[in-house]
């Protein structure tokens, strides 16, 4: 199976040219080991090495021995480790020394050295629709938030296409699969995550029931503001509410698998009385989780297209957050106590800021268009500064800048 160039392989690039060892996390199956070998000039398998392992134990700075670049994949499997590249990191004063790879966040523990002016983090999610090569490209996120205007051809589009897309998701695994080959694959992920990962990275036996009721839960309110109160009585199944700091300790460890991925809401200065929302909005790390933890075949996913909308705004939101990452930017939600809402803002570390409604079909672009246009006005552009754009992001259509002003960018023709 060929090497599809993922973003991460331009960041993995400049961080090797600053930093003496960079950190890759994310998701197990995202594409880590291998966006990392394509840097590395040795490697070694904490987890299947069975050499390794037994270095470890007895002489754990030997396994730090090859060329540099070093891969040291899964790390986190002895996370003593971590001392010992920071350490040799000190020692010989380099850069681009080690690449550690792992799938849950530094251990406390590892976090007392924090491996400041050592170590680079980098994020790495499945890949977007660009890197899967089912976006055209022709709409870039830097060029909206240049205020360009965007323009392409008209994209194909096919509702049972679409579903198989965010059925089988950004995970390199999958290429080449068809949408039955990804929803056994996402059934068998959730399993797992339900009934060994969550118990792993907590240290503490959970119940698999409970953390699969989670998962659907999640899955149910995907896109929404669903309060902690409302995931406990569902994670309760037939019973008494689970108990709200128990959701609250689950949803961390989802967190710390970097498979549970919030989008924070904005903070901004607003010309109005109404007060922000601040509670996140509920998204996995890619949608094909949710529809894996439901069971959702494409036809089912077709036949409720509500549902399918909530499931189209995450996987907007997975990519925007994919090319913002490639940007050093971030993305947020906004919701205030009128409900005006902005499905996506992204925002650079300048302070440059774009706003995207996220709509299924461009039949839904009107009202998409004056929401975004009656949310500018509510900003304090004095303190924010004016939006570079503001952007309707559809199914289907082609890319166009309305006479309002605002953009209409199908998400299959956008990239970095």
């Amino acid at each position: 199976m060929k090497y599809l160039k993922r973003f991460a392989d331009d960041t993995m690039e400049q961080r090797l040219k600053s930093a003496g060892a960079v950190l890759v996390e994310g998701p197990k199956g995202c594409g880590k080991t291998e966006t990392a070998k394509q840097h590395a000039a040795s490697l070694v398998h904490l987890d299947t090495d069975d050499n390794a392992k037994l270095r470890m134990e007895i002489d754990p700075k030997s396994v730090l021995l090859g060329d540099a670049p070093r891969l040291i994949d899964e790390w986190q499997e002895y996370p003593k480790v971590w001392n010992y590249v920071r350490r040799d990191v000190d020692d010989r004063k380099e850069k681009g020394l080690f690449i550690l790879t792992g799938s849950s966040n530094p251990e406390e523990r590892a976090k007392l050295h924090s491996g400041a002016a050592r170590f680079s983090v980098m994020r790495m999610r499945p890949m977007s629709l660009f890197e899967r090569e089912w976006s055209t490209g022709e709409v870039s996120l830097e060029k909206l938030m240049k205020g360009i205007t965007p323009a392409s051809e008209a994209v194909p589009f096919d509702l049972g296409e679409l579903a198989e897309k965010i059925t089988l998701g950004g995970w390199p695994s999958l290429l080449g699969a068809d949408a039955k080959d990804g929803l056994r694959f996402m059934q068998d992920y959730v399993a797992l995550i339900s009934e060994v990962d969550v118990s792993r990275v907590s240290e503490k036996k959970r119940d698999p029931i409970k953390v699969k009721r989670l998962l659907q839960s999640l899955s149910r309110n995907i896109a929404t503001l669903s309060s902690i109160t409302s995931l406990a009585r569902d994670t309760g199944g037939d019973g008494a509410p689970t108990n709200y700091e128990t959701i609250v300790e689950y949803l961390d460890v989802l967190d710390r698998l970097m498979i549970y991925e919030a989008l924070p809401a904005w903070s901004v200065h607003i010309r109005s009385t109404h007060s922000l929302r601040k509670s996140p909005k509920r998204h996995f790390v890619c949608p094909s989780i949710a529809v894996g933890a439901l069971g959702l075949s494409v036809d089912k996913l077709v036949a409720d297209l509500n549902y399918f909308g909530f499931l189209f705004e995450s996987l907007a939101v997975r990519d925007l957050r994919i090319y913002a990452d490639a940007h050093d930017g971030s993305v947020f939600h906004y919701k205030d106590s009128s409900d005006l809402e902005a499905d996506a803002i992204v925002e650079y570390q300048d302070g440059t800021w774009a706003a995207f409604e996220v709509k299924l079909g461009i039949g839904a672009a009107d009202e998409a268009a004056e929401s975004l246009l009656a949310f500018a006005e509510r900003v304090d552009t004095k303190k924010m500064g004016a939006p570079a754009s503001l952007n309707v992001i559809t199914g289907n259509g082609f890319a166009h800048r309305r006479k309002d002003g605002v953009n209409v960018i199908p998400l299959s023709t956008l990239t970095v």
